[in-house]
């Protein structure tokens, strides 16, 4: 039997997931139509920010790719302009986010996707999405203190 923090935590982990519209996004105008298609999927906003991620930021944010050959690429794109950073809630919400914006190549990605309509390449791919709960609690926490959060 769970602890009823441990039930506790397990709801709220299982409700919500973290986003970032990414810099090519927020410069082409697209945050509005972008944030429009996540509420109509149901999804409620329970902490928001623009924002802009320094190199150093963008690096520890990332620090799980610093070994790949694109993560100086990624860093350079994350710090390159504003983000919007948002913590959002709905029954499912890591599998049903990861569906509502599609593959990270936006290719192959679902027509109606988000990365479908507004990503213009695998690395200039218009959101991000947490990939697993436990992730979406780290990245929440990254960028949201518990007063910012309702």
């Amino acid at each position: 039997m769970l602890s009823f923090a441990a039930e506790i935590l397990s709801v709220y982990m299982s409700n919500r997931t973290f986003t970032m519209i990414k810099p090519d996004a927020t410069s082409k105008g697209h945050t509005g139509a972008i944030l429009d298609q996540i509420i109509k999927a149901g999804f409620s906003i329970k902490a928001m920010k623009w924002t802009r991620l320094t190199t150093e930021q963008a690096g520890f944010f990332y620090d799980i790719h610093r070994e790949r050959p694109f993560f100086g690429e990624l860093v350079d794109f994350m710090s390159s302009g504003p983000i919007v950073a948002a913590i959002l809630e709905k029954d499912n919400a890591v599998a049903d986010f990861r569906k509502l914006i599609g593959a990270t190549n936006p290719a192959q990605a679902e027509e109606g996707t988000i990365r479908k309509q507004f990503a213009a390449s695998v690395g200039e791919n218009a959101v991000h999405g947490s990939d697993s709960d436990e992730n979406a609690v780290i990245e929440g926490d990254f960028f949201f203190s518990k007063l910012e959060r309702y």
